[in-house]
């Protein structure tokens, strides 16, 4: 007979402060975009799979992805966690932790994150992974279709596996640092033939900063706007992840994990790696810069 011992609890997370946007997160669900679904995922899927290598789970596990806030939760039963990405202040009840550590925590801890210092986003693994229900193979919240869990709210429980395998045998590891401004590769394409030979050299000759009206679907860029040679209208066509759209108000928008499979505004052109922009706040400088520069 299997299971667990009957005065012992099912391993879950509790949701005590969900923060400002906290979501379930994994490596995503690619290969539909036939269907309109975007792949989603952790906006830096390799700070997600450095947080399960280091609770010992692996790396396509689900854990969370915390915005800016912090938030606060409570394992049932005893296992590891991980956090990784922005700088924040951590502690395990009155214990204080370390962001890029496996970390201990007893039956009933409070874990709680703190706001971020620097940076943006914080991920957080559980050993034994979170197991909702999978969607088109894949327990990402995409926030702009809705498929996968909600965004978390107070009081949320999650359902965690069993811990796959130790965890890692590190005191520390070295995150990625948060960007003060970011110098992005932008590949020309397909519709930058409807912007003017102004709008081009102003594109990589002038700074951007990112926008607070940003979000997991989009970076939205404010600066110096970008005029358009063909004033008509561009039936839908496809989106993919790094499309830089121009809407009418001319201020680019770098399309990022949640962003739609279809849209009808002219894409100038495509940013290779859209993952450091997961830690660029609102204010962030934004350069292009492209082979042919």
């Amino acid at each position: 007979m299997t299971g667990r011992p009957a005065n012992e609890p099912p391993r879950r997370l509790e949701v005590l402060r969900a923060g400002a946007l906290t979501t379930v997160q994994d490596q995503g669900r690619p290969g539909w975009a036939h269907l309109g679904v975007p792949r989603s995922g952790a906006l830096d899927p390799a700070a997600l799979r450095l947080a399960n290598r280091l609770v010992g789970n692996p790396e396509d596990a689900a854990g969370l992805e915390i915005t800016l806030t912090g938030c606060a939760v409570r394992l049932t039963r005893a296992g590891a966690v991980a956090m990784t990405g922005a700088d924040a202040d951590v502690r395990v009840d009155d214990r204080p932790g370390d962001v890029g550590r496996p970390l201990s925590v007893p039956a009933g801890a409070v874990v709680r994150i703190g706001p971020a210092r620097t940076g943006l986003r914080t991920w957080l693994a559980v050993a034994g992974g979170i197991t909702a229900p999978p969607v088109l193979g894949s327990r990402s919240a995409d926030t702009l279709s809705g498929l996968g869990p909600p965004p978390l709210r107070d009081g949320d429980t999650l359902p965690l596996g069993n811990p796959a395998g130790d965890p890692a045998p590190v005191d520390v590891t070295v995150g990625r640092p948060a960007p003060a401004a970011l110098r992005l590769p932008l590949r020309l394409g397909p519709r930058d033939d409807w912007f003017t030979p102004a709008a081009l050299d102003r594109l990589f000759s002038t700074a951007y900063t990112v926008s607070p009206l940003s979000n997991r679907v989009g970076a939205r860029l404010a600066g110096a706007p970008l005029p358009r040679a063909v004033a008509g209208e561009l039936p839908s066509e496809g989106i993919v992840l790094g499309a830089v759209q121009v809407p009418a108000d001319g201020q680019p928008l770098i399309f990022l994990a949640d962003h739609p499979t279809t849209g009808g505004y002219p894409v100038v052109g495509v940013v290779d790696d859209v993952t450091p922009l997961a830690q660029a706040r609102p204010g962030t400088t934004v350069t292009f810069h492209g082979p042919q520069r």
